[in-house]
């Protein structure tokens, strides 16, 4: 089972200065949850911090505190997004060919350890933040918390889920088209996208570098505002980083102007219950003194097209072209179409581009001197990771109807939760204001609790599928064969026969009785093999994995459809004098093979 939930990082900040809890132990919870959640979900992380290198940091906490350090943010334990550098873990942006180990932390890590934080690991993402779904990556798709048939969106993915989970109390994220808000929305969180620059963007793999910005995710704006206070400041090392102007905006008054689409532009691409989730959110901002002024979007939306459909798609390619050309296979098929679609690109198409984007932020500028804040839906809709994985690019797009313009018009923006569909994914809202009004929309979004507390979340074992772990199995457990009781017995469920990603090689062990295989993970020289997944309690998942003998081990295993479950892997010993079978593309043809 799941240990009890931490506490918010504002909570344990206090209680840990106040000397009434120890950092070491609010971070052996933390890692208690994560090692728990790891069998619902193993695909939140792709590295993780050594236990007992996150323990002895936090134990250096705890003597800071009891030196007399005032810490902002004393134990808290916290996530990262795995296209931001923390020394001592390796930066892969979700691509293993891009992987390098940096030599110092991005600054705003930096700030936050110094503040007192411990950071426990890096999380999935899509490959080169590309993406709005959480699917694009040789990692494992997540899913989302609630129902993790669904999409947890994306680029941020894991750092959501993360968050989500309980497993730590904030996580940082990136955003350029809506990556740190759309996986808030789903999976019920709040996501702060700071104004360009205003946090160093240092230390990030470049999505488009003059758009990217670093994110939180939190559960409330209370936690959210605390990161804020420790995360943002010039970076005279960053081009990128900016200055606050004298005269940025300040308090949103009490009686706002709230500017809201016309209904006409607001889309939903089919989904039944988002409009009548975002009216209610808009009822919950009528009652803070909100003033509703519809506005038109068009020139907003207009912008958003342009992220993707101009030459905004070149400054991607920019940032990962050497390895593009050096080696396209080792990149996400999905993310690698992507990127060659900006090597056409020319310095013509850029210039008119950025004619267009002038044009379109002269209308954005003339929107502020009729509203204070601009009201939207977060994402019109969500999606089964079936679907966007049939679909990838179109349901990609839809997603990020309401946030792509976000960082093309320079803009600050929070996401907040907005209430659940039936099915457990979550609808959120978001609050968009000028650059350098982060501080007026964290303390609207902070009265937007008060006024209507944020909506109950389900029950983190109780919907969908979270009671169960899915193992793939790939020899003697496959049905008919000789261990397959092992499963039955346990009333195992089978969800779905399948194939691995072609990234294995399936080896007969010598001497084993019942005869066994051993499935290896290689990499570009694997092959995609048979395997039959089936869905246990947690209970019996534990009870089964403990009969598992050596050489053999569970670990995660790659599906076809980039979905991560838990699944038999071997020991390097185990290929000691075994027979590669990978030709047969199963367990099932090598063993007919034997009867012939």
């Amino acid at each position: 089972m799941i240990s009890s939930e931490l506490p918010s990082a504002s909570a344990i900040a206090a209680a840990v200065a106040g000397g009434r809890v120890r950092a070491a132990d609010v971070v052996r919870q933390s890692l208690a949850r994560i090692a728990a959640y790891e069998a619902i979900q193993p695909a939140v992380w792709i590295s993780r911090r050594d236990d007992a290198e996150a323990i002895a940091a936090a134990e250096a906490v705890d003597e800071r505190i009891a030196a007399g350090e005032r810490l902002p943010l004393a134990g808290v334990p916290f996530a990262v997004k795995d296209n931001i550098d923390v020394v001592g873990l390796p930066t892969t942006a979700a691509c293993p060919a891009f992987a390098y180990r940096p030599e110092a932390s991005a600054p705003v890590v930096e700030r936050l350890v110094a503040a007192g934080a411990v950071m426990v690991g890096k999380t999935n993402l899509d490959q080169f933040a590309t993406g709005l779904v959480g699917s694009r990556t040789p990692y494992g798709a997540c899913g989302a918390v609630h129902n993790r048939e669904f999409i947890s969106g994306g680029s941020s993915s894991g750092s959501a889920v993360a968050v989500a989970a309980g497993l730590v109390p904030f996580a940082l994220g990136t955003d350029t088209a809506g990556s740190g808000r759309v996986p808030a929305a789903l999976n019920g969180l709040v996501g702060l996208k700071p104004t360009k620059g205003r946090w160093s963007p240092r230390g990030v793999v470049p999505a488009c570098r003059s758009l990217d910005c670093i994110t939180v995710f939190t559960r409330d704006a209370t936690d959210a505002a605390l990161i804020d206070t420790v995360a943002e400041g010039f970076d005279a090392a960053e081009p990128f980083s900016r200055r606050q102007p004298a005269g940025a905006v300040g308090a949103i008054g009490p009686r706002f102007r709230l500017g809201v689409p016309r209904p006409d532009q607001l889309v939903w691409f089919g989904d039944a219950a988002s409009p009548r989730l975002f009216d209610e959110g808009l009822a919950r901002v009528r009652a803070m003194g909100a003033e509703p002024v519809e506005v038109d979007i068009a020139p907003l939306l207009a912008a958003a097209r342009l992220l993707y459909g101009g030459p905004w798609v070149a400054e991607r390619t920019a940032a990962v072209e050497s390895l593009l050309l050096a080696s396209p296979a080792s990149i996400h098929p999905v993310v690698r179409e992507i990127l060659q679609g900006g090597r056409p690109m020319t310095a013509v198409d850029a210039f008119r581009g950025q004619y267009q984007l002038a044009a379109l932020q002269r209308a954005a500028d003339l929107m502020w001197e009729g509203i204070d804040v601009l009201f939207l839906p977060t994402a019109p809709t969500t999606y089964r990771l079936r679907e966007v994985l049939a679909e990838p690019l179109a349901l990609n797009a839809n997603l990020g109807a309401y946030t792509n313009f976000v960082n093309l018009l320079d803009m600050s923006a929070i996401a907040v939760p907005a209430g659940f569909r039936d099915d457990a994914t979550g609808f959120g809202v978001t609050f968009i204001a000028p650059a350098w009004a982060d501080r007026a929309l964290l303390d609207l979004a902070r009265l937007y609790e008060e006024i209507a507390p944020m909506p109950q979340t389900p029950p983190l074992d109780t919907a969908g599928v979270r009671q169960e772990v899915q193992v793939a199995v790939v020899g003697a457990h496959l049905a008919a064969m000789p261990l397959h009781w092992q499963l039955t017995s346990r009333d195992a469920r089978l969800v779905r026969r399948c194939r691995t990603a072609p990234a294995y090689r399936l080896y007969v062990m010598a001497g084993s009785t019942p005869p066994k295989p051993a499935l290896v993970h290689v990499g570009r020289d694997g092959a995609a093999l048979e395997v039959e997944v089936y869905a246990l309690d947690v209970e019996a998942f534990g009870s089964f994995v403990a009969e598992v003998p050596a050489p053999l081990a569970i670990g995660t295993v790659t599906l076809d459809d980039g979905a991560g479950v838990k699944g038999f892997v071997a020991e390097p010993r185990a290929l000691d004098g075994a027979t590669d079978i990978t030709h047969f593309g199963g367990w099932r043809a090598y063993i007919a093979s034997l009867k012939e």
